[in-house]
């Protein structure tokens, strides 16, 4: 059953989100994850803590835990840290 990182984020620095996107995206999908939406987001109701979402599905949550807490993507969160305030979410599919 598919599961769902659900990414918030405000950008902190523009450059290296830049380069932590290119470095990140490769560990997604080394555990079979892909994006399935990312962007600013349109508030239709509350109020807007982030201003950017992005959705990440993998084949299971088994998958989405181990990409999250493997060493290749450990090794990249003081670079997303330094480019972007975020929330990390894991929702199991139904």
């Amino acid at each position: 059953m598919s599961s769902y990182i659900v990414v918030e984020s405000n950008v902190l620095n523009a450059d290296k989100l830049a380069q932590y996107g290119r470095l990140a995206a490769p560990t997604v999908a080394e555990y079979g994850g892909k994006f399935l939406a990312r962007g600013a987001v349109q508030v239709l109701h509350g109020e807007r803590l982030f201003a950017n979402k992005a959705v990440i599905e993998f084949p299971s949550e088994k998958q989405a835990l181990d990409w999250y807490r493997s060493g290749m993507y450990q090794a990249l969160t003081e670079l997303r840290d330094q480019a972007m305030d975020s929330r990390f979410q894991l929702v199991a599919g139904v």
